[in-house]
């Protein structure tokens, strides 16, 4: 596996703990940062990682971000 996928992962940490706390997306965001993490650590330590997984995560991340920034507008 490339680095691509490990940059994009830590992209969607630094962005999903800054989702506020009071936010309706806040406690998935915090979920989905926990299995990004454990991802990130098993990339890092040379582990296999299904790309099926790194790809879901990846979708999960960015749709919650897309919703938190949607009810910042409202």
């Amino acid at each position: 596996m490339t680095d691509e996928p490990l940059r994009t992962l830590q992209f969607l940490l630094s962005r999903l703990e800054r989702i506020s706390a009071d936010s309706s997306v806040a406690y998935r965001a915090s979920g989905v940062r926990g299995a990004i993490l454990r991802v990130v650590e098993k990339l890092e330590n040379g582990r296999p990682v299904s790309s099926q997984e790194v790809r879901r995560l990846v979708a999960s991340g960015y749709r919650l971000l897309e919703k938190a920034a949607a009810e910042r507008i409202r």
